[in-house]
């Protein structure tokens, strides 16, 4: 084996020993916490459950190889299925001390994708977990949800300002982030309209290519970044009425390609272009290919 190889594999099998490490170090009898239990982690909050972490977690700790960690893979979900708002939102994250559920300051629509994820994830690797029909009820409720905030002629989701995982970014209208989940999770749930979602994701996040959408608001919305946006080969981050996201948003281009709303053409140029822009040097991977300015 090549050296760099022999060394990469090395990383990767020490990347997997600590994360397990911290895994079991936060797993409390609800599901795994934010932060490792602490008076710090405890000041802010963060020996709270949260939504999107427990769900992502939940996928890590059933494929960990770790008996613990598999057993309790679905606990996390359990604990914010039981807080689950009537309308069938997941909150953001659950206190287990004050057994209070919070849904942040505009919303928050990544927890409901995450945890119907997770879901269906853990009872594809496990189907003696029996998970979505033991939860029926409740994941019918989350997708209604979800159908709520989906926009009736694009089938994308729609959302306000900081409420998704970059909860102090302005990203708000249809993004990239959010709708690369919301076409995952229509995949794995079978749900209607799949392939609008994927057409219209691709026609508002990649307006640069020459098939232009016919509905004339889809090409109005486009019309702004086609002609100035800089960050061709990358999806748009997102998409309001006239103004986009163009920084370069590493996360949402790479899940767009996880969750299939790229062909493989276009996550060829996506990872040349996040190559060219250097996102892993120096650091695992950098959030934006472009800094943010301060206005």
């Amino acid at each position: 084996m090549p050296r760099e190889a022999a060394s990469d594999d090395e990383l990767i099998a020490e990347c997997r020993a600590r994360a397990i490490e911290l895994l079991l170090r936060n797993l409390a009898a609800e599901g795994i916490q934010a932060a490792s239990p602490g008076k710090r982690a405890a000041a802010r909050g963060y020996t709270a459950i949260f939504g999107r972490d427990a769900a992502v977690c939940a996928i890590g700790m059933a494929l960990s190889g770790h008996g613990r960690l598999e057993t309790e893979a679905a606990t996390g979900l359990l604990t914010l299925a039981e807080h689950q708002a009537p309308n069938g939102q997941i909150p953001k994250f659950v206190d287990v001390r004050r057994a209070e559920a919070d849904f942040w300051y505009l919303g928050c629509i990544d927890a409901t994708l995450w945890w119907l994820i997770a879901l269906a994830l853990l009872d594809r690797l496990d189907p003696a977990r029996r998970l979505r029909r033991r939860l029926a009820g409740r994941i019918r409720r989350a997708i209604a949800w979800l159908q709520c905030q989906e926009h009736q002629h694009f089938f994308l989701l729609q959302q306000n300002e900081a409420s998704d995982w970059a909860d102090i970014m302005p990203r708000s209208g249809f993004v990239l982030y959010t709708n690369a989940l919301w076409y995952l999770l229509k995949e794995l749930y079978r749900l209607p309209r799949a392939g609008d979602t994927w057409r219209n994701a691709n026609h508002l996040f990649n307006p640069f290519g020459p098939d232009l959408a016919e509905y004339r608001r889809a090409r109005l919305l486009a019309h702004y970044a086609r002609s100035q946006a800089r960050n061709r080969d990358l999806y748009l981050s997102f998409v309001n009425f006239a103004f986009f996201g163009d920084e370069g948003d590493t996360f949402g281009n790479v899940l767009a390609i996880l969750a299939g709303l790229a062909d493989s053409a276009h996550a060829f140029r996506i990872v040349r272009a996040l190559k060219a822009a250097d996102v892993n040097s120096r650091y695992p991977v950098r959030a934006v290919c472009d800094p943010v300015p301060e206005e």
